[in-house]
């Protein structure tokens, strides 16, 4: 029993750590559905962490601060459409652009305003997402085996975790299920086709991008008012980056990309139940070494068993409309 307490301890915090990359990776889904590539989903959870911990923090309010950094989200999805999809920009280049500007935007601005070298404040009482109790988490705590996981696993996780994983099934219904979403994927494969039906690339492509920005938004609002108490420089150490690694394992389908994300997150949540661990034949492994595992598997992962992964044929490809 204490084992398997021990496993529920560990997919807990896999599951809180999964959290920001399954939003950015859904992010990148829905934009690369529509043939735009999205490199900048760090710079996007990046800002939404930092305009979510200064605003609850001004306010007192996480709901306030999770509405500002969806909204901060949303604004550099628009600046990032606008330069690829109205002035057909480079993808690539334009997300490389808003990583940069973000990453050092919010240091410069936390530490002009805090003092306290880009960080901000500890947020506290209802400045912060609090857990949210299930329906008989207490009194299922007690069933062996499922009650336990229920209570530990399944309950006590703040607001964006379950949005997080209803944005999964929602996901799947949105593009396989309706017209919005059949339209999407066409765009994605072949805009020309789209475009001759009388349907606008541009207006699909942009509602794509919005999406990408609201999730952006709530993975980001998480991560600084909800999984931590405020916010630190370069928090997101990579996230955006290991989700479009998720994105291309799990081959752009979003019930393989919540696995994905899952995957990754437990291998976070590994290596920092590794740290101080004395290993037989090699002794207490270093620090760095055991913070280097996630991003060294996301490698051989994909290296090794993602196999042929085909994007959107027109993913990355400005659409110029013939005359």
């Amino acid at each position: 029993m204490e084992t398997y307490l021990l496993a529920l301890g560990i997919l807990d915090s896999g599951t809180r750590l999964a959290v920001p990359l399954l939003c950015a990776c859904l992010a990148g889904l829905y934009s690369e559905k529509a043939g735009v590539v999205d490199i900048g989903l760090e710079g996007k959870l990046l800002g939404a962490a930092f305009a979510s911990a200064t605003t609850a923090l001004a306010t007192g309010s996480a709901l306030l601060g999770l509405m500002a950094g969806i909204a901060v989200s949303l604004m550099l999805s628009l600046v990032h459409g606008f330069a690829c999809i109205t002035q057909r920009g480079n993808q690539i280049v334009t997300g490389v652009a808003i990583n940069v500007l973000v990453a050092g935007l919010t240091a410069l601005l936390g530490h002009a305003w805090y003092k306290q070298g880009g960080r901000t404040p500890s947020l506290e009482g209802a400045a912060r997402l609090n857990e949210i109790q299930l329906p008989f988490a207490a009194t299922l705590e007690s069933v062996p085996i499922l009650g336990p996981f229920y209570a530990e696993v399944v309950s006590g996780h703040a607001l964006p975790v379950y949005l997080a994983f209803l944005a999964v099934p929602l996901t799947w219904f949105l593009l396989y299920r309706t017209r919005w979403g059949l339209r999407i994927r066409a765009v994605g494969e072949n805009p020309a086709a789209v475009d001759t039906a009388g349907i606008s690339v541009t207006r699909l492509r942009y509602s794509a991008v919005l999406a990408c920005g609201l999730l952006c938004g709530i993975g980001g609002a998480y991560m600084s008012v909800a999984q931590a108490a405020g916010f630190l420089p370069h928090m997101t150490a990579g996230k955006g980056f290991i989700a479009l690694a998720a994105l291309i394992f799990a081959k752009w389908r979003p019930v393989a990309a919540l696995w994905a994300c899952l995957l990754f997150g437990l291998l976070d949540a590994a290596a920092i139940r590794l740290q101080g661990v004395v290993l037989p034949g090699i002794g207490e492994v270093p620090v760095q070494a055991i913070q280097a595992l996630p991003y060294v598997l996301t490698v051989i992962l994909l290296a090794g068993f993602v196999g042929r992964a085909i994007p959107p044929k027109a993913s990355g490809v400005p659409y110029v409309k013939e005359r």
